[in-house]
């Protein structure tokens, strides 16, 4: 029944599965699917990491590369990038060793924001992460005036 359950109502699975750990009934639990799950969490806050990175990094190119367009909706997104990249670090301490790893393959992402969001080409930017994560996530990397913590 658990394994159907995981398939076709997969909030009602986890309920049973909390249920089955509270209550010490561990014949109840679906361990492969529980498995699968629990290192998908993992995976899903090294994503999480990834992507918010990748949207802080994109809007630091922007601000960088069209410095006459800087304006408070890029200075808002920056902050909040920042904001919850750190509470995300926060929250996951270990994720820290892995931060070089997912500025690079976030400044993918971030590179092709800036090229979508600026008209700029791609050989005008360049082809690795000019930052390093402490400057990517320093307040001070963007122009002071706008800097209002």
């Amino acid at each position: 029944m658990a394994m159907n359950l995981y398939e076709t109502d997969f909030y009602a699975w986890t309920q049973h599965q909390a249920e089955a750990l509270k209550q010490h009934q561990w014949e109840r639990l679906d361990l492969p699917n529980l498995l699968e799950e629990i290192e998908a969490l993992g995976r899903r806050e090294r994503q999480e990491l990834r992507n918010r990175l990748g949207i802080l990094l994109g809007y630091l190119l922007k601000w960088q590369y069209q410095s006459e367009l800087r304006g408070n909706s890029w200075l808002a997104t920056i902050r909040e990038q920042r904001r919850e990249i750190l509470t995300l670090l926060q929250e996951n301490p270990s994720l820290k060793p892995y931060l070089q790893e997912a500025l690079a393959l976030a400044y993918q992402s971030g590179l092709d924001l800036a090229v979508r969001e600026t008209g700029l080409s791609y050989a005008q930017f360049p082809e690795s992460c000019p930052y390093t994560w402490e400057q990517s996530l320093a307040y001070v990397a963007i122009h002071p005036r706008f800097d209002r913590r």
